[in-house]
């Protein structure tokens, strides 16, 4: 099989894990509260992405300094808003509603591309801004659920995701990749830890009821091995043989996913009317995300050639 289909096939897969994280993280909060859950998380994923590190990448670890630090804590900072918000945002809402409104971290990249990076957004990037901004009205008001403040953490998690992803792309090329990745996940471990310290009963973790219950702890190595170092690292290293285009296309399944894990696995359904919202917004997402991909991989290319 060409190796651009299997590459496709990963990435696939990861939409996939990614999608099928918002059932699971939204039971696994009703027993851990959410900076508990995300600073145990991160924590796993960033132990374990240590350990791998220094068994077979220590070349990476040497090149650590001051402005690597300082750029994977600024991804981080913006990750660990996103996962805070989107955790937070599923104890008041669905996980399909979440997946899709999650989602629009997509559509918003471009605009945030256009205020920091001064990358200006074109034509079909601001109709795929309208077609979803139509399809999150259907969604949260036409289906039959009134906009609520779950639905609304879960937008402003899109709009931390979206800030992730622009910073990912201005600071990523000019550091190694898994000891960036490193930095971001351990900053994220580390202010959700903080965060639970202060605000939480974080030592519940521990508890008896919690240990013996199987549920909690399939989430947290779930997501922290798989939904986020395999994830993570399956992303930067298959982007080396696959289009930026192709990757951004199949990343907008994780919302699809998202959905198709909820209704099979708790048995939610939506109305008629939202899920033509949900179909607006996957529209406006490929809209939207397809031209700021090919102006990434021109200018990537001119860079090459140079």
């Amino acid at each position: 099989m060409n190796k651009w289909y299997v590459a496709d096939l990963l990435l696939l897969f990861v939409a996939f894990i990614w999608g099928a994280t918002f059932v699971m993280i939204r039971d696994a909060v009703t027993v851990l509260q959410p900076f508990t859950f995300n600073g145990l998380r991160f924590l796993l994923a960033g132990l374990f992405l240590l350990l791998w590190m220094i068994a077979f990448r220590r070349d990476q670890l040497k090149k650590m300094n001051r402005s690597m630090l300082f750029s994977g804590i600024v991804i981080g900072t913006c990750l660990f808003a996103g996962y805070a918000l989107q955790t937070f945002g599923l104890e008041f809402t669905t996980p399909s509603k979440a997946g899709f409104l999650t989602g629009l971290n997509v559509v918003l990249v471009p605009l945030l591309a256009f205020l920091i990076l001064k990358r200006k957004p074109g034509i079909a990037a601001l109709i795929g801004v309208g077609c979803s901004v139509a399809g999150l009205y259907l969604l949260t008001e036409g289906g039959g659920s009134s906009f609520n403040i779950g639905d609304l953490l879960e937008f402003l998690c899109a709009f931390a995701f979206g800030m992730h992803i622009v910073f990912t792309g201005k600071y990523a090329k000019q550091f190694p990749a898994i000891a960036l990745t490193l930095i971001q996940i351990s900053t994220v471990a580390v202010l959700s830890g903080l965060a639970a310290i202060f605000s939480e009963n974080w030592s519940a973790a521990f508890s008896p009821s919690v240990i013996k219950g199987s549920g909690v702890w399939f989430a947290l190595l779930f997501t922290s091995l798989l939904a986020t170092v395999a994830a993570y690292l399956s992303q930067t290293a298959l982007q080396k043989i696959t289009a930026p285009t192709h990757v951004a296309l199949i990343f907008t399944m994780e919302p699809v996913f998202a959905a198709l894990a909820s209704y099979f696995w708790i048995h939610e359904t939506l109305g008629t009317t939202a899920y033509i919202g949900c179909l607006f917004i996957f529209i406006g997402m490929i809209l939207a995300e397809l031209p700021y991909q090919t102006i990434i991989r021109k200018t990537l290319t001119r860079k090459k050639a140079s």
